[in-house]
Formats: structure tokens, sequence, C-alpha cells
């Protein structure tokens, strides 16, 4: 089913969303650089599983929310999300500080979930090294910083080859405005995540890039420790853009994860 575009209400602060598939029902969040749209392990995974990737509020064609202060404020949206538009009792997939989202709404509600897919979520501070302040470089510098190889990034021409037109460059200021809002203080983390991290008992599959130079792999690690019912798969010549930088090994670790019970 090819995708469409949706705007959905919630609270008041109209969410632009993308749809697609059959199937059970997967919810995706985005990181800081933004809702990329429908690409291509996206359409891969909704061959099996209907995909809804709403935008988060403050980034792209999604309103504002002003009087959002942080990741927790975010994660309990989307909880209002999911009630918004029926999705039931979906799967949960974040990648970045959509992860870290994802991981904060399953702290607060495992219950709404089926399984949860984390792709090098910020959220906890490293034991070991720091998470890259991302707000320190230039959009061009970050970019080049946050995949292993451009070379061998599938879609790098349609996503980033083009120059930006400025209404893209306005999307991408307000973006970054918005994340620097949300996660800035403490930067990136929850120091108080890991303590509620037990009560997730969803299976749970943690996806990393062994290259990541925005957060350490050892995240992957602290992460794994804290869940329950998790385990930590890092691709090699990969960076932090797994979806992006290796879209069918991603799409099928996804597909073979979600498959395991995704009949409720």
């Amino acid at each position: 089913m090819r995708p469409r575009e949706e705007t959905i209400s919630v609270g008041g602060i109209r969410v632009h969303t993308w749809v697609g598939g059959q199937g059970d029902p997967l919810l995706v969040l985005h990181g800081a650089g933004g809702n990329r749209g429908w690409t291509r392990w996206l359409d891969q995974v909704s061959e099996r599983f209907t995909v809804w990737a709403p935008t988060h509020p403050g980034f792209g064609r999604s309103d504002d929310a002003d009087w959002m202060e942080g990741i927790d404020d975010l994660a309990r949206f989307h909880l209002w999300f999911i009630e918004a538009a029926k999705l039931g009792r979906p799967h949960l997939l974040g990648h970045s500080i959509g992860g870290w989202t994802a991981a904060e709404m399953a702290a607060m509600s495992p219950a709404s979930f089926d399984r949860l897919v984390l792709v090098a979520p910020v959220g906890l501070k490293p034991e070991v090294g720091e998470i890259l302040d991302v707000f320190y470089y230039s959009p061009a510098q970050l970019l080049t910083m946050t995949v292993y190889d451009a070379k061998t990034v599938p879609e790098w021409q349609e996503l980033y080859g083009q120059t930006p037109s400025p209404m893209e460059i306005e999307i991408a200021t307000r973006n970054r405005e918005m994340a620097a809002r949300l996660t800035w203080k403490p930067y990136m983390h929850n120091p108080r995540l890991a303590r509620f991290l037990p009560r997730v008992a969803n299976p749970t599959l943690i996806v990393w890039g062994r290259e990541d130079r925005v957060v350490p792999v050892e995240c992957g690690e602290q992460y794994r420790r804290s869940l329950p019912n998790a385990t930590l798969t890092v691709l090699e010549r990969c960076g932090h853009l797994p979806p992006i930088e290796q879209p069918d090994a991603f799409a099928r670790l996804v597909l073979d994860f979600l498959r395991g019970d995704s009949r409720r």
C-alpha cells in the first residue's frame, strides 16, 4: 500500500504523520534531524506492518509546542498520540532522541506497547566517553560525523545530495531549535531514567552502529543491562544512522524481531 500523509490532532496540536503498510501498527519516532519521510527501510517494513511515523511537535510541518520543556513532555505527548490515532497497543521504534522518547514512554506505561526497538538512543549518561555536542557543529559538519561512509549510503543523493531550499533551511533551523529545547539541560540524558528501565519487561531490540561518533556504542550495553528482556545488535561499518546507512540489513533486523511475536 502506498504511504499517505495525514494530519492528526493531539490536544489541539496538528501532527504531520506518514502512514503506510498493512498489518499490526508500528509507531516510529524520528531523531533530532527531523522526519525524513518514507525512506527505504520503511518501505520494506511496511510490507508486514502498518507504519505510523509522526513528526514531533516543533519539528517539520507539525505545530509548535512552546510549552514542552523536555523529552518527558514529548513522551507523554506521544502516549496521547497513540490514543488519538487509535493505534491500540502498537510496536514502538525510536531513533536517537526518538529512541530516548520511546524509552521514556515504555518506562511510563509498558503495557501500552508490544515490542520495543531502540536505535542508537540517547537518554543515558555514558559511563565511558561522552555524547557529541551536536549543537556545536554546523548542519553540514554534523552530517559528515553521523555516518561512517557517505559513499555507502544508498539514499544519500535523495536525502542529502541536493542544495536545500529556503523552506528546507527554515525547517532544519526549527528542528535544531526544538531539539535543543528538549535535550539541553541536562544534555541528552535523564539522570533518573535508568531507575525506571527495569520496569520495562517488553521484548526489546537495541541497534547500534559500531562507529557511532555521536553516542558511544557503550551506551547500548548500558541500555541492555537496564532492560530485563533486551538484546543488543551492533552493525559494523555503521555510524549513528543505521536505518539510513544500512537500510536493508536494518529492515531485516526489525522484521525478524517484530515477527517473533507480532500476533496478540
